[in-house]
């Protein structure tokens, strides 16, 4: 199993590199790159969900299970309307406009929500065992926070902000997945009000929304692109091999 501080660091370093690809190699949320590394992301997700999240999530025998996971969808479905759904993709730019904050926030929540189960599940916090399905969330997480970061990289880009400015704004989104991992470390479920499955199942919730709504959007014409389609089958294929 991979070490905390590889995750914490692992976890910042992926969304530098998404703003990294965008400075440097000039890739956009518009890019076919973006397209298929979100059509990856969003079979890896999907398949970690149903390999190894729900497995794990079920084998607790907690009651109220299926709430959790309803009531993640339901959230992510609210931060997405704040958002205006960059989580998969979608930014709309118009060049020098001031930086939507609500954008920020939503997407700063969603990604603290994200690392807590990991946090729980590294300081052994009421997860009872060792599994490698947490390795998993922590991939679904890094592979699906690139594309996540190219597409708010290339907003921010466009904002009144400097690039300076930008980047920092970027460095800050970086830090809250990491730092939902910290509470979920040092600050145990019982102070937060709140238990492992809850968490673990509303993480699920969310990844359920992401994942297949990239997947359907990831059609044209109501035909799946080939190329995306194979990208979809490898993030599965990929999922299933962590295991």
């Amino acid at each position: 199993m991979i070490s905390a501080g590889f995750v914490f660091f692992g976890l910042i370093l992926s969304a530098l590199l998404g703003g990294l690809i965008v400075t440097t190699l000039r890739y956009t949320n518009n890019s076919s790159f973006i397209k298929f590394a979100l059509a990856f992301s969003g079979g890896f997700l999907l398949a970690i969900i149903f390999e190894h999240l729900l497995p794990e999530l079920y084998a607790s025998n907690h009651v109220n299970v299926g709430i959790y996971i309803l009531s993640g969808f339901l959230i992510q479905l609210i931060l997405e309307y704040f958002s205006g759904g960059i989580e998969h993709g979608h930014v709309h730019v118009h060049k020098g406009q001031a930086l939507p904050w609500t954008l920020f926030l939503s997407l700063s929540i969603h990604s603290i929500i994200e690392g807590i189960p990991l946090g729980n599940h590294y300081a052994g916090i009421e997860a009872g065992h060792e599994h490698s399905s947490n390795d998993s969330l922590f991939w679904g997480i890094v592979f699906h926070q690139i594309p996540v970061a190219i597409a708010l990289m290339t907003l921010l880009l466009n904002t009144s902000l400097s690039k300076m400015k930008a980047w920092l704004v970027l460095l800050l989104f970086a830090c809250m997945t990491p730092l939902g991992l910290v509470l979920g470390l040092y600050i145990t479920s019982g102070q937060l009000g709140l238990n492992y499955q809850m968490i673990l199942g509303v993480v699920i919730g969310m990844f359920l929304h992401i994942s297949t709504t990239i997947i359907f959007e990831t059609s044209e014409n109501h035909k799946f692109n080939f190329l995306k389609l194979i990208s979809i089958i490898v993030g599965v294929s990929l999922a299933l091999l962590l295991y």
